[in-house]
């Protein structure tokens, strides 16, 4: 695959230009090392470092363009500097010109919010497969493009990868495709240069405030997707979140709002609620799902009424989505001989974990909740205390171990979540570092008709440790433990 520079920079807002923009491009770098002779390198400023400084090591490597928002002091006669004002949104629509424009080929469709995003955007897919469409899905779990799996590194991958994706999409033949927008891409400029076909708003709580600083920034992270569509895209938003308003102010997108409490154009209502799923009842009609939780209400919600706004029938809609299955790792079930039900489940913030032990306090048939929970390392660490303390409001049995630890000590970790847990809480809460051993416990204390609950890692099959991936798997765990 080959490009000219000029062809490149079509609607990119260039600063100035040294060198002949006639060139052919055949590789786009974000990363020095990737570099080789033809490519063009974006100098992209990152949390963690700059790519500026490596500016000389790319054109060291071969790079015949250089796209900077500051020149570097010494200059090779023979590389084409381009001087932009923000390399990474630069970078977006360099990738979009690179691989054809991909995402106006496709109606594409993306998913923010804190909570839900897998999980409506596994749904749209599986729905629209069996709308009989060839589709597309990124997601934190895995990409999909149309039938074929693809490895999920980000929630959101980088502008470079996002579009080489799409790309593959078209030409797969997929004419749709559902992607997770997390806030972290939408600041990073991860998405510049995309056209999207709609947006979807699930809700927002406490989350990423490592990154954000505020919740008002991270607000506006998510807002700024919507922002930025175009008049011809739909903006959704849960009305339900009392954000939900806010995040659609700004937009010139064609406004709508989906609800189970509120007056609104796509409006649910939540009929039963058990263990084996949920019925609703949406446009007059009673339907089942195979779905459990009332969060999972809305996510059905958001899907139904993205559906409807991309044109399909009703009636084929709430007849295919009554079968589609929930994302991996959420709210998922495994049960003992002895009849102890294990629940695997994501919920990595407070707001997930609350809503996932709400919803088995209601579900439950009079046995016990034990919750298994921790915390992961490097990132928003106001939100551990909170963490242990609704694990302690809402379980009777609680054990905090460790999540993905990164470069932080575990300890560290705990000894933060156990400032979550109140004096009187204190003989219920157990801190074990090791999961497995912590999961092993949960096992052996839990009667028949109980719940084990393992949060926070969901459809994980590792454990971050100082930099090293194992081996780790929660459903496989507890699976095994079952059995024995």
């Amino acid at each position: 695959m080959a490009a000219s520079l000029s062809q490149l920079l079509q609607g990119v807002p260039v600063l100035a230009i040294t060198g002949d923009t006639t060139q052919q491009i055949t590789k786009l770098c974000l990363d020095s090392r990737q570099v080789q002779p033809g490519s063009l390198f974006a100098a992209v400023r990152g949390t963690q470092t700059d790519g500026h400084q490596f500016i000389a090591k790319a054109v060291e490597l071969g790079a015949t363009a250089i796209v900077c928002e500051q020149l570097p002091e010494t200059q090779v006669a023979s590389v084409v500097y381009i001087q932009v004002s923000d390399s990474a949104k630069a970078l977006g629509f360099i990738a979009s010109n690179f691989y054809g424009n991909p995402s106006e080929k496709l109606k594409l469709v993306a998913v923010t919010g804190t909570n839900g995003k897998t999980t409506t955007v596994t749904l749209l897919y599986q729905l629209f497969r069996r709308l009989g469409y060839r589709t597309g899905m990124l997601s934190t779990v895995r990409n999909y493009i149309d039938d074929k799996p693809v490895e999920a590194t980000h929630t959101t991958p980088d502008a470079i990868n996002l579009n080489a994706l799409l790309a593959d999409m078209v030409t797969a033949g997929c004419t749709h495709a559902f992607m997770e927008a997390s806030s972290h891409a939408i600041v990073q400029e991860r998405t510049a240069g995309v056209k999207f076909t709609g947006a979807i708003f699930t809700n927002i709580t406490h989350d990423h405030l490592d990154f954000h600083q505020t919740f008002d920034n991270y607000i506006k992270a998510k807002k700024k997707l919507f922002d930025e569509l175009p008049s011809s895209a739909f903006a959704l938003a849960n009305l339900d979140d009392k954000r939900g308003l806010i995040i659609l102010q700004n937009t010139s997108a064609r406004k709508a709002t989906f609800s189970l409490v509120n007056p609104a154009p796509f409006k649910g209502r939540l009929i039963a609620n058990t263990l084996h799923g949920l019925e609703m009842e949406i446009e007059g009609k009673e339907v089942w799902f195979k779905l459990i939780g009332e969060f999972n209400a809305y996510n059905i919600l958001g899907v139904y009424a993205t559906a409807i706004l991309l044109g399909e029938p009703i009636e084929e809609v709430l007849m295919q989505l009554s079968d589609v299955l929930p994302a991996p790792g959420r709210f998922d079930q495994v049960r003992s001989a002895e009849g102890v039900i294990g629940i695997v489940d994501y919920a990595h913030t407070p707001d997930a974990l609350e809503n996932v032990l709400e919803t088995i306090q209601e579900l439950k048939d009079g046995g016990k909740v034990i919750t298994i929970v921790g915390c992961g390392g490097n990132r928003d660490a106001a939100k551990r205390p909170l963490m242990a303390e609704i694990a302690c409001k809402l379980s009777d049995k609680i054990l905090l171990t460790s999540d993905n630890p990164r470069f932080e000590e575990p300890e560290a970790i705990l000894a933060d979540m156990e400032k979550g847990v109140k004096i009187t809480d204190r003989n219920r809460v157990q801190t074990i570092i090791d999961r497995k051993e912590a999961i092993a416990k949960a096992v052996a204390l839990a009667q028949p008709g109980d719940i084990i609950l393992i949060a926070g890692k969901g459809h994980e099959t590792y454990q971050e440790i100082k930099g090293v991936k194992y081996p780790f798997d929660d459903k496989k765990i507890i699976t095994e433990l079952f059995e024995a």
